[in-house]
């Protein structure tokens, strides 16, 4: 399992993805689920991916070999992110297709991504394309995606985010999303990979693998905790109708 998350507000695009796969209890390895292509001034796109490692790898190499041979279309010659994202899901249904028939199961390859960046001329987007290769479009309304093991990173990012959020309060929340989600479920691990992309920069970021040892990553996870803690002494005392 993972878990990878992406924002789009008014400021710019965070992606965090953690790097966790495990083939049961006895086979956990790391591998990177963030990939970035780029043409500087031209174009920034950055794809996430979650579920079957095999069937994601899949999606990832047609990707790069329609780059590298020049065959269309493909990253650098969609002209919208709404096309690339296209592109993206149209390769995930094929890839899905191929391996699979009567005799196995599809959920078992099936796998999620989220595709986001700006192409110059265009507004920056996000998308999140489904195994079917169908997708949405993140919206000011609705400002983040997530996918894979979301659930314990979702209520701080329901509670707090905000499409106007500045970029860095916005990578604090994910952090504490991910901080929550690394210690409630063993399936998602470190290290994890973050990149913040500003509006209308057309460069591609450099990015940064965030490790256990990380000193912010860990300040911040120790600080949440001591909030949760005296946040909860804090809390008014219920009343005795409560226990009777």
């Amino acid at each position: 399992m993972t878990y990878c998350c992406a924002l789009r507000l008014k400021e710019g695009l965070v992606f965090i993805s953690d790097t966790r796969t495990n083939a049961g209890v006895d086979h956990i390895s790391v591998f990177r689920k963030l990939y970035t292509y780029g043409v500087a001034g031209e174009r920034f796109i950055c794809i996430q991916t979650s579920g079957n490692l095999a069937t994601t790898q899949a999606v990832i190499g047609h990707l790069e070999n329609h780059l590298a041979l020049g065959r269309e279309p493909h990253l650098y010659s969609v002209n919208t992110m709404f096309e690339l994202a296209g592109l993206v899901g149209q390769l995930l249904r094929q890839v899905i297709a191929e391996v699979t028939s009567d005799t196995l199961e599809q959920s078992n390859y099936f796998c999620s991504l989220l595709v986001g960046g700006q192409i110059k001329g265009e507004e920056m987007q996000l998308y999140n394309i489904y195994p079917q290769g169908n997708f949405i479009c993140a919206t000011s309304d609705t400002p983040y995606f997530q996918i894979g093991e979301s659930k314990y990173g979702k209520p701080i990012l329901d509670r707090a985010l905000t499409y106007d959020m500045p970029l860095d309060k916005a990578l604090r929340c994910c952090l504490i999303s991910f901080d929550s989600t690394l210690r409630s479920n063993v399936s998602v691990g470190m290290p994890l990979d973050a990149m913040i992309y500003h509006k209308d920069c057309l460069l591609t970021p450099q990015g940064k693998r965030i490790t256990e040892a990380d000193p912010y990553f860990q300040q911040i996870s120790r600080q949440w905790s001591e909030t949760l803690k005296n946040g909860l002494q804090d809390l008014p005392e219920p009343t005795e109708d409560y226990f009777k």
